[in-house]
């Protein structure tokens, strides 16, 4: 999984110098989601989301997802500059504008 991450983010010119894992358990959620927290080479931070289901990914998920990237930077008492969001599902268009609106950078990845 992660290694197909970073390959991934490697093809889109996103070079990370480390990632750790973060369950959703810490956070105090209990989606299932896989999410990660790395360290670009510059040292920002970017907080990678990746989701994969079997049904639409709605708007009511935008803000789950949303509160996640609050919840982390509270828990590890950091600044994330970059928020990147990685879906394996049909995604719904006013859960994709909010993502944007909210400074997220979206990939869908349909196999």
């Amino acid at each position: 999984m992660l290694k197909d991450i970073v390959e991934f983010l490697s093809k889109k010119r996103i070079v990370l110098k480390s990632m750790t894992h973060i369950t959703p358990k810490e956070l105090g959620s209990r989606k299932k989601v896989d999410i990660f927290l790395g360290v670009d080479m510059k040292d920002y931070y970017n907080l990678i989301i990746y989701i994969s289901k079997k049904s639409r990914f709605i708007r009511k998920d935008t803000e789950d997802i949303i509160n996640l990237h609050y919840q982390t930077e509270k828990l590890k008492d950091i600044i994330i500059s970059k928020k990147i969001i990685l879906i394996n599902a049909p995604l719904c268009s006013k859960a994709k504008k909010m993502l944007t609106d909210e400074g997220w950078i979206v990939f869908e990845i349909l196999k």
